[in-house]
């Protein structure tokens, strides 16, 4: 069932955290994909210290970013767990000099912050050889003689220690949910390797309920998760239901210091009004660095997007999706009782702003930083039909807001549409 606060949520904070921080490689995939030997990708082990982590610092920040949820690599598809697994001695309290249970403090922190408690959990473990042991359901083994991280790559299939994988996620999970508080939600990764029967993922699903039956799941559960996760493209049109974009703040997932493909703040906030428009959220992610601490750029993102929100609340929180894009050419929001529409600026008009297919007439226009009054026109209205026409909006004088300014539109009752043909007259004569 879907919890009613991540239905309402609409920003989550994403954190790619591990020993991949320590060289400049890519979170696991550098030696899956062959760009560094496994032996030189494990030796980063040597190299993390989380020596100036803190957590409470890391949740003010996100909360003062406007985050409601965040979610934490708990483990990525190297192995390595970031908390102190009794199943394994691959976590960086047992194999780097960090020494501490990372995902203890972090839930710690971000719950008593306020924000909800989430946690990334690779379904693959390339470290661990009874992953390897079983082909992909329906596959043919030869096509995976060189996946040497997640088959027998040509050899014979091992059923039994693939149970014992099994078994071993399961206890690695039961670990996280029981241990850390309330783990408000699950971020699932690597379901692709395996069929939905091979991960028994309904059987897994219900053993996640056992433990919290409030629990969220994100899609990436062969078919048995909660709602939908596009990953770096923004949809064009919003997935149905409840759904959540994820994408990166410059090109990686992880810190990479040769990274500096970094998107502006009015980048990430034009995608986050995308979202909000579209009826979804954003999980925006940031990689620290392996020592604890964000990249400047990173943190200077993260406070321009909580300045943006913090300065237009009313048009974020409690709203839903927004007019179409062949009624309004920008992003917009709905209020909760559909009396007033938040009009997304991204640029300063040259005269005129344009808002079609809207039947409820307009009573007034205002800058909601600013609360300054605009004036606001007609065309093509048929009063003896109830039809209004089209609205502009005189928007080239007002005061912009410096990354995103926000209009508010107030309605004289609950909106009401006339789209397809718009409701024009074609019999006059």
């Amino acid at each position: 069932m879907m919890q009613e606060w991540f239905r309402k949520a609409k920003l989550g904070i994403f954190i790619h955290w591990g020993i991949y921080a320590v060289g400049d490689v890519s979170e696991s995939w550098s030696f899956h994909n062959g760009g560094i030997s496994y032996e030189d990708y494990m030796k980063q082990c040597d190299g993390f210290t989380a020596s100036k982590f803190d957590a409470k610092a890391w949740a003010e920040l996100f909360k003062k970013a406007g985050a409601q949820y965040v979610v934490l690599t708990s483990k990525h598809h190297d192995g390595v767990a970031l908390f102190d697994t009794q199943y394994s001695d691959l976590s960086v309290v047992k194999k780097t000099p960090a020494k501490r249970d990372l995902i203890k403090e972090y839930t710690e922190a971000v719950r008593e912050a306020g924000m909800r408690v989430g946690l990334y959990f690779s379904l693959i473990d390339w470290s661990d050889p009874r992953y390897r042991t079983v082909y992909p359901e329906g596959s043919n083994p030869q096509d995976h003689l060189k996946d040497v991280f997640a088959t027998p790559a040509g050899g014979p299939e091992d059923p039994e220690k693939w149970q014992e994988f099994l078994e071993f996620n399961n206890n690695q999970m039961r670990e996280l949910m029981t241990q850390y508080g309330t783990i408000d939600l699950l971020w699932f990764d690597g379901d692709w390797e395996r069929s939905a029967n091979q991960w028994k993922a309904k059987e897994f699903k219900e053993y996640l309920q056992s433990m919290n039956p409030n629990v969220i799941v994100n899609s990436r559960l062969q078919g048995h998760g909660d709602y939908e996760t596009p990953e770096q493209g923004i949809p064009l049109l919003g997935p149905k239901g409840v759904w959540e974009f994820c994408t990166t703040i410059n090109s990686s997932w992880g810190y990479r210091p040769s990274d500096n493909h970094y998107k502006t703040s009015r980048q990430v906030i034009r995608m986050f009004c995308d979202c909000l428009t579209l009826g979804g959220k954003l999980l925006l992610d940031v990689g620290p660095k392996e020592d604890g601490t964000l990249d400047e750029r990173q943190v200077k993102v993260l406070e321009d997007l909580g300045q943006f929100i913090h300065d237009n609340e009313e048009a974020i929180y409690d709203t839903e999706k927004g007019l179409s894009y062949n009624q309004f050419l920008g992003g917009s929001t709905l209020s909760a009782d559909k009396k007033t529409i938040y009009l997304f600026v991204y640029d300063r008009p040259s005269e005129f702003l344009c808002v079609k297919g809207v039947k409820t007439p307009v009573k007034r226009v205002s800058v909601l930083h600013t609360g300054e009054e605009l004036t606001y026109d007609y065309t093509g209205s048929l009063p003896w039909s109830g039809i209004p026409g089209t609205l502009w909006i005189r928007a080239d004088k007002m005061q912009m807001h410096p990354l995103v300014t926000v209009l508010k539109v107030e309605l004289e009752g609950e909106i009401t549409y006339n789209l397809g043909h718009g409701e024009v007259v074609t019999n006059n004569d």
